[in-house]
This record gives structure tokens, C-alpha cells and sequence, in this order.
């Protein structure tokens, strides 16, 4: 049996996206994807990422903010950069690594302009179900060359 890829998805604070997409590939691709998550920075998990994970039955309440730094040592396959500040001010990686980006919309962005608790809520959910449809397509889009955005 060959070993799980080791992905990183890169995001500005390791709030929001990331870790969305880290808790997705852990409960829909466990099995051939150890994910991490980290930021170029850290900032507080989001508590309205973590509000719609639950929803969809992905707990990732445990999950702590992490600098790219603290993950210096992990081996990464691939690096998927899920914003666009993180592309832009991605660090190299040592050895293999191969960075890909895909980015996706920012929740507090969107839900800035929302008037409601439950409008906000639904900018979290559309940005957490679009992470959920890229994680189902892996690893297979990562392999054959990734889908760039």
C-alpha cells in the first residue's frame, strides 16, 4: 500500500478556508491524504467556519491556528494555496513539494455586507461547499496537474 499524500492548504490566518479544507480532506479523503493546515500568519479559528463544518458533520472545533512555520519539518507532496495572498507570499518548500493554487472566496468578506446572522451564515456555507466539491476531487486534480484558479 502506497503512503497518503501529505498536503498542506495555506491560507492567510489558518481561521477560515484552510482549515475548511483541512477538515474535509480528513473525513472525505483520510484514507489517502494526511492534511494539514497552517497560515502565512496565525489568527483565531473562525467561530462561523467552525459553526457550518458542524452542520455538515465535520468537527474541526479542535483545531488550533498554526504558522507555516510550525509545519517546517512535515515532507508536504503538495502545498495548495487556498487564498490569494497566500499564492503571492507563498514560502518555498524544501524537497518535493508542489504548490498549487486554487482559491476561494473569503467567508468574512462576504458576510460583511450580510444584515443577518443566518444571510452570513449562508456566505460561510456556499465557500465551505465549494472547498467540500474541490476536496472530493482529490487526489486525483492534484495528480493530473491541479485545477488552477
Amino acid at each position: 500500500m502506497s503512503e497518503k499524500l501529505k498536503i498542506l492548504f495555506l491560507c492567510t490566518g489558518n481561521s477560515c478556508r484552510s482549515q475548511m479544507a483541512e477538515g474535509w480532506a480528513r473525513a472525505l479523503k483520510g484514507d489517502v491524504i494526511e492534511a494539514y493546515s497552517a497560515g502565512i500568519e496565525t489568527h483565531v479559528l473562525n467561530p462561523n467556519a467552525v459553526k457550518v463544518m458542524a452542520e455538515a458533520g465535520v468537527d474541526i472545533s479542535g483545531h488550533q491556528s498554526k504558522s507555516v512555520g510550525d509545519l517546517a519539518d512535515v515532507p508536504f507532496d503538495y502545498v495548495v494555496t487556498v487564498c490569494a495572498h497566500a499564492h503571492e507570499t507563498c514560502p518555498m518548500f524544501p524537497g518535493k513539494a508542489k504548490v498549487v493554487h486554487v482559491g476561494f472566496d473569503d467567508p468574512p468578506k462576504l458576510a460583511q455586507e450580510a444584515t443577518t446572522e443566518e444571510e452570513a451564515l449562508g456566505c460561510y456555507r456556499r465557500v465551505r461547499d465549494e472547498i467540500r466539491a474541490f476536496i472530493e476531487s482529490l487526489p486525483e486534480a492534484l495528480v493530473s496537474g491541479g485545477r488552477e484558479a
